[in-house]
């Protein structure tokens, strides 16, 4: 496809909008173009994000060019300005949970399809910079990865990056999920999937839906057990990271570990 058209004006989105969605558009006929000013505020949009990146837009506007596909002939910034409102950031509204989202007035499934696209999209790229590659050589890349996938869920969840001899990450899997403010975790689940997997070394990571990375007393306790399970089986222990809302605390740094 022509990269200069990647952005061109569309008679339809990619999915077919929802009858919710289509219901608070106002009346028009069946296939009807969308009006000329919605046009003309639709192509400078595109082409500043084109000439500026997305650094030259506030959070509403970038959300403004997601939910264009969703809901093609509709004023959508006042949506945009109001899921910003709610949620907080672009971020936060493109990882809020689905049953989130539809209790908001003018969003139906397809802009919710709209929003999951971009955050999967999201998680695939900062996933595919350190899966099966040194990760001890590019911390800052599963630092990113990390944040894409944990930062913004409001529940707490527990991940372990299992490491071959030469800290390449072989596996990433998600071993707890719990409530806003504990996940139960199991040593021994922990070993078993790393001699599974034939891991030489784990990095621990869990996130704190209220934003503050401080360690809890059951977190400093729950890794000392699993370092202690770790080192009878031979298996190093190089990190346990938590991660918040727009920073994290790595166990190592703090001397926790």
């Amino acid at each position: 496809m022509d990269p200069n058209r990647s952005f061109g004006e569309m008679p339809l989105p990619l999915f077919a909008p929802a009858a919710d969605d289509v219901a608070v558009a106002p009346p028009a006929t069946a296939g009807k173009a969308a009006p000329s000013y919605l046009a003309d505020h639709r192509a400078r949009l595109r082409d500043r994000f084109l000439q500026g990146g997305p650094e030259a837009m506030p959070d509403y506007e970038l959300l403004e060019l997601v939910l264009f596909r969703a809901i093609p002939r509709q004023d959508v910034k006042p949506l945009a300005r109001r899921l910003i409102e709610i949620f907080g950031d672009f971020n936060r509204v493109v990882t809020a949970p689905p049953a989130r989202l539809q209790a908001v007035d003018g969003v139906g499934k397809a802009v919710i399809t709209e929003l999951k696209i971009v955050e999967a999209a999201a998680r695939r790229l900062a996933r595919a910079r350190i899966m099966h590659r040194p990760v001890l050589s590019s911390w800052q890349s599963l630092l990113d990865y990390c944040h894409t996938e944990m930062a913004h869920r409001e529940i707490e969840q527990f991940r372990v990056l299992y490491l071959d001899r030469k800290n390449v990450l072989i596996a990433d899997e998600e071993l707890g999920r719990g409530t806003v403010d504990h996940v139960p975790v199991y040593p021994r689940e922990i070993i078993r999937r790393a001699l599974e997997v034939n891991a030489s070394a784990l990095i621990l990571v869990h996130n704190h839906p209220s934003g503050d990375p401080t360690p809890s007393d059951s977190d400093i306790s729950m890794t000392a057990r699993i370092a202690q399970a770790a080192d009878s089986m031979g298996i190093t222990i190089h990190d346990h990271l938590i991660i918040g809302k727009s920073r994290e605390l790595s166990f190592r740094a703090e001397g926790l570990l």
